[in-house]
């Protein structure tokens, strides 16, 4: 499928959501920008991910106002509010910011909810080259639960596809890498919209411009695998994760549900790394402005889960306010490697708190990541036969970058309470 040549490796990138929520400003994406340009693009880091409400003059935070008007042009297209993106004046969209981000290098997305605009179907305004309108094509029964902005399209009414065309047609002209689709995967009250995704994957094929598509909120169904496979590139296995230990305690039965799945093209999704300084006009997750309440072990935790297992990492904090150690998460290049290059992630061990995830490199490389998800230090092991090599192997820990010498029979190594440890071993 041509679409999974658009993101060959797991996607690395930075979205608004977990410090601005519905209010970030194009001068808060530029300065983000600037960073990534600067300090992460080496590391291949290049997505930069304008979240949700992008088109409402008025967002303040992460909580929606309901039911107000959004900025809109005459053919039923939101458009971004130019009080919060200045370069978006005179209708030219994003495509001065994206013009911006690309000049860096780097690759631009934006979030959309699916479906069309309430105020497009009340105003009954037109689809573009139709002669149909926004209230012919839209579902208003099907609606997202959690934000008004939208009803659902109705794919089997004449002119749907082509209201989807028209969007992408106008996102391709503006420069458009990536495109996050909420309020589709799962939805908490209606299911998966299989027939919108669908809708979507034409007009990204029709569109003449590469587009990663990431699907959300989770949990995606794991029955639905192969039709994502063959609509997406990235597919959320989890509502939205927040910075909270039973959230990624959780992860891991979902990372083990969806193994076999992550390969070129196709990247079950863990959801962003709430690292850094979040919250900053977002309330979400149960706090507020905030530094990461991972401590960080938990963060080695999730960042060598969200790594081993092959997850997008989608960076969630001000980049801008990044401490030397939240630095050196994103910019370990032998764990980047592992995530860029290994295959065959799987659950080798679980035995109580003690879990075992094994990797494959190229050139006969293993890659072994030991959790202790008890409330103690533990020593964690498993046979090297069990991570696949017959014989003794080298061994080096990767996080730390202590070379641990030859093993003969197994790998075992103190892990603190909530924390990890990775390492590549060579035969």
């Amino acid at each position: 499928m041509r679409h999974h040549t658009f993101a060959p490796t797991p996607p690395l990138g930075w979205n608004s959501w977990d410090c601005y929520g519905a209010a970030v400003t194009e001068a808060e994406i530029r300065g983000n920008a600037a960073y990534m340009a600067e300090h992460l693009k080496e590391y291949g880091w290049e997505y930069v991910v304008v979240d949700i409400q992008w088109y409402e003059a008025g967002a303040k935070s992460s909580q929606y106002r309901p039911f107000v008007r959004l900025e809109t042009d005459d053919c039923s297209r939101l458009m971004p509010a130019v009080n919060r993106f200045p370069s978006a004046a005179g209708g030219v969209g994003f495509k001065p910011l994206a013009d911006y981000v690309h000049g860096l290098g780097l690759k631009f997305g934006i979030h959309i909810m699916r479906g069309i605009p309430r105020q497009a179907v009340h105003d009954n305004t037109p689809i573009k080259g139709t002669a149909v309108t926004a209230r012919e094509i839209a579902h208003p029964n099907s609606i997202c639960p959690w934000n008004t902005d939208m009803y659902g399209v109705d794919a089997s009414k004449d002119g749907a596809q082509a209201y989807y065309d028209s969007l992408f047609e106008l996102y391709a002209e503006w420069g458009v890498d990536y495109i996050k689709v909420d309020d589709i995967a799962a939805s908490r009250l209606y299911g998966t919209h299989m027939a919108e995704i669908e809708l979507i994957r034409k007009a990204i094929d029709r569109c003449g411009r590469q587009m990663v598509l990431s699907l959300s909120p989770g949990p995606a169904p794991r029955e639905l695998a192969e039709p994502f496979e063959a609509n997406a590139n990235m597919w959320r296995m989890t509502d939205d994760f927040w910075d909270q230990w039973p959230l990624l305690l959780d992860m891991f039965d979902r990372c083990e549900k969806w193994e076999g799945r992550p390969r070129p093209g196709c990247w079950p999704d863990c959801d962003m790394l709430p690292l850094g300084h979040i919250g900053i006009r977002s309330v979400d997750g149960g706090g507020s402005d905030r530094w990461t309440r991972f401590t960080r072990d938990e963060q080695r935790t999730m960042m060598t889960l969200w790594s081993i297992f092959r997850s997008p990492l989608m960076f969630g904090g001000e980049l801008r306010d990044n401490d030397s150690w939240t630095s050196s998460l994103i910019t370990n290049r032998e764990v980047l490697d592992m995530h860029r290059h290994s295959d065959g992630a799987r659950q080798a061990l679980r035995e109580g708190s003690r879990i075992v995830w094994t990797a494959e490199g190229p050139d006969g490389v293993r890659y072994a990541a030991l959790f202790n998800t008890g409330e103690e230090a533990a020593v964690v092991s498993i046979p090297l036969e069990g991570l696949g090599m017959n014989g003794a192997a080298s061994c080096k820990e990767l996080w730390s970058g202590r070379e641990l010498g030859a093993l003969e029979r197994e790998l075992a190594a103190e892990v603190p309470p909530h924390g990890a440890a990775l390492f590549l071993l060579k035969g």
